[in-house]
């Protein structure tokens, strides 16, 4: 499970560390940040899959998505004695990403290539990247240092003091994560990239009169939601054959009363539909309402036979009737025995909901000076960080 998550200089997360527990719940009002949080986690998921580089050039690179304020507040201007004004960069650019866990933790450093070396000069390059045994970062616990192209790792043959160079640098858009994968000499980055993949995020399930999960699909086991939903007949019975199918049953029926979920097979295809009391036969997928769809999609994501390390959800009452929120609250608490969750809400009935199960904790966010923070009325203990240096 995750301590710690760390960000600087991502949109209005200057400098933020968050502590993570079972089940959190990110809150705050309209601009607090809420979904840049969102958006910085699933950046550092992608270090893994090595979408990192492309995905920060879509947000419009490094020059969009770094922090916009001042590098330093003076202690005048944070008391609001003096408005905030620009200075001349003495630090290099920088965006960090980083977590850990009471095992392993994990930090890139994102920066800018040197002047005129490239026609991709506006491309954020990895200038660090490191892993290290632990939730804090130290000297002696740091495992994989990768500075630049190369990249060092523990030689346990030679003594936990010696480090070993690879001989294959690495180029300077490519993550580690995913160019060095030797289990014998870096068991530790197999172990920290295998758990970052496991990682789920669901946001914004479509369920317009197109939406995939309510098309006949053809059907096969699928332990897993797809992120956009459409394999949502197929993940379903997956969950009743394999699954927790009781689990799935009382989820719904606790939603909507008297009702429960059907798998209809056109020879293979395979298509969802809702038995509802007084009704003389179940509701097709494309005749469900957008509330209804939406809650048998977070039912699959949170109920599925193989569960994730971290779940994250984002804003996931949309179009659900608020009726429904106590339900849905039950099913996430539900999910976090198996899986450590994230939820990212501004419902402050599924918030409520979710503050009274238990393991729960609460994350209120809030801007000053324009940068994201903790809010100062909330009780948390800020763990111990450390970046890594360059």
């Amino acid at each position: 499970m995750l301590s710690t998550l760390a960000i600087a200089n991502y949109r209005s997360l200057r400098e933020l560390i968050v502590p993570l527990g079972p089940l959190n719940v990110i809150t705050g009002p309209n601009g607090s940040g809420k979904s840049n949080l969102y958006r910085a986690l699933r950046l550092l998921a992608l270090t893994a899959r090595g979408g990192v580089i492309p995905s920060l050039a879509r947000e419009g690179g490094l020059q969009s998505t770094l922090w916009a304020g001042p590098e330093r507040f003076s202690r005048a201007v944070a008391k609001g004695e003096y408005a905030v004004e620009g200075t001349v960069r003495k630090d290099a650019v920088s965006l960090k990403l980083g977590f850990s866990g009471e095992t392993f933790g994990y930090a890139i450093d994102l920066g800018l290539p040197m002047p005129g070396s490239s026609y991709f000069s506006l491309d954020p390059v990895i200038k660090r990247e490191c892993i290290w045994g632990g939730p804090v970062l130290r000297p002696s616990a740091l495992l994989v240092d990768r500075q630049g192209p190369m990249i060092r790792i523990r030689d346990e043959e030679a003594g936990r003091g010696e480090w070993t160079t690879l001989a294959q640098p690495v180029a300077s858009f490519d993550s580690m994560m995913t160019e060095f994968a030797d289990p014998r000499s870096a068991p530790e980055m197999i172990a920290v990239r295998e758990q970052i993949r496991s990682w789920r995020f669901y946001d914004h399930f479509r369920t317009d009169v197109h939406a995939p999960a309510r098309q006949v699909q053809i059907g096969t086991h699928s332990p897993v939601l797809a992120d956009d939903g459409a394999n949502l007949a197929a993940a379903l019975q997956t969950i009743r054959e394999i699954g927790d199918g009781g689990a799935l049953d009382t989820a719904v029926g606790d939603a909507f009363p008297g009702a429960r979920v059907e798998i209809v097979s056109h020879e293979g295809r395979f298509e969802v539909a809702l038995r509802q009391e007084g009704l003389l036969r179940p509701l097709r997928g494309a005749e469900l309402s957008d509330g209804t769809l939406r809650y048998l999609l977070l039912s699959a994501a949170l109920l599925s036979p193989r569960p994730p390390a971290l779940l994250v959800l984002d804003e996931p009452e949309t179009s659900l009737h608020p009726d429904l929120l106590p339900s849905l609250a039950r099913l996430i608490a539900r999910a976090s025995v198996h899986s450590q969750v994230l939820v990212v809400s501004h419902a402050a009935r599924l918030v409520a909901a979710l503050e009274r199960e238990a393991g729960s904790q609460s994350i209120v966010l809030e801007r000053r000076l324009g940068a994201t923070a903790l809010a100062e009325d909330v009780s948390l203990d800020v763990p111990a960080w450390k970046w890594p240096s360059r």
